[in-house]
Parts: structure tokens; C-alpha cells; sequence
């Protein structure tokens, strides 16, 4: 059993000991996400503590089957602060990041090489279908927000996004 599952079956009866363990061990990969998204300081850090309540409220619910634990505790840091970047947008206070190539440091959980590497196949790709990758996976924009920014229809902005990363992984899996 992954050791991150015994301790989201620990936290889903309550036990406090491997709550602080599991916030030990995935903390900074989930900062990361939630600052990747939000990098307002002190909005993230609220959006990080609502992860752990959620965490803490719904690891009972954990299924393994369902996927790793790493990919469901990421799940709920990127939908959670989704939700708070677009709120904000639409109370106006959003900003528009442009693709920045510089990924190495603003990619959580990326070495250095890996984040050459992705750089590196990002600069190949198409811009528009670069700027819709980073903007999705990065700013966490919806195919909709994609569509306006871009005045394209949806289904468009859904096929150029799956060409983009099918091109982004035969690009990596080359390396």
C-alpha cells in the first residue's frame, strides 16, 4: 500500500498525527499548484489552508481505485483555487498572465533539465496552442475562457488543445 494512502485512510478517521505528516510530505507540491494558479501570496496561502480543511473533511471519501493519492490531493488543490481565480476575475480583480518561458523555479516539481525540456517543446508549438496550454494547466482557464480570449468556439479551442499536447508529449517522450 502507497504511503500516502494509509495516511489519507488514517486522516479519514480522524487522525491527527498523520494529518500533520501528510501536510509535511505534500505541502510544497501542493503550494505550487495553488500558487501557479493564484501567485497573489496571501490569497494562495488561504486557498492552501481550504485544501487541507477539504482534505481533512473529505480523505474518508478517498478510493484508491480511483487514482493516486498524489493525483487526487493535486485535484482538489487545483479546483479549489480554479474556483478562487475565477471569482475573482469576475468581481474584476483576475489578471492575464502571457506564457512565460522561463519555467524552471515557476514549474513546482520540475528539475531543472525537465523544465529545459518543456520549455524547450513549448517554444515549438504553435503560439496560439502554447498560450491555450499555459493559460489551462497553468492559470486554470476553462475551454469557455479559452474561447473568449481567443474568439474561437469552443470545440476549436478543445481540438487545438488536445493536437498542442498530444505535440508537447511525442516532444517530451523524444527527450
Amino acid at each position: 500500500m502507497d504511503d500516502l494512502e494509509d495516511l489519507l485512510r488514517r486522516v479519514g478517521m480522524q487522525d491527527r498525527a498523520a494529518f500533520a505528516i501528510l501536510y509535511q510530505r505534500t505541502s510544497a507540491k501542493l503550494n505550487g499548484i495553488v500558487r501557479r494558479i493564484l501567485p497573489e501570496m496571501t490569497l494562495a496561502d488561504d486557498v492552501l489552508q481550504d485544501v487541507y480543511v477539504r482534505i481533512w473533511r473529505s480523505a474518508a471519501g478517498y478510493e484508491a481505485s480511483r487514482g493516486r493519492p498524489v493525483t487526487w490531493l493535486a485535484a482538489i488543490a487545483r479546483n479549489l483555487a480554479i474556483d478562487v481565480r475565477r471569482r475573482e476575475a469576475s468581481r474584476g480583480l483576475g489578471r492575464q498572465v502571457e506564457y512565460e518561458p522561463e519555467l524552471g523555479g515557476a514549474a513546482p516539481g520540475i528539475d531543472a533539465e525537465a523544465a529545459l525540456a518543456l520549455r524547450r517543446c513549448l517554444d515549438v508549438l504553435d503560439p496560439t496552442q502554447r498560450d491555450m496550454i499555459v493559460a489551462a494547466y497553468c492559470e486554470g482557464m476553462s475551454r469557455e475562457e479559452l474561447a473568449d480570449r481567443h474568439a474561437r468556439p469552443v470545440g476549436t479551442v478543445k481540438s487545438w488543445l488536445h493536437r498542442g499536447l498530444a505535440a508537447l508529449k511525442a516532444c517530451l517522450s523524444d527527450d
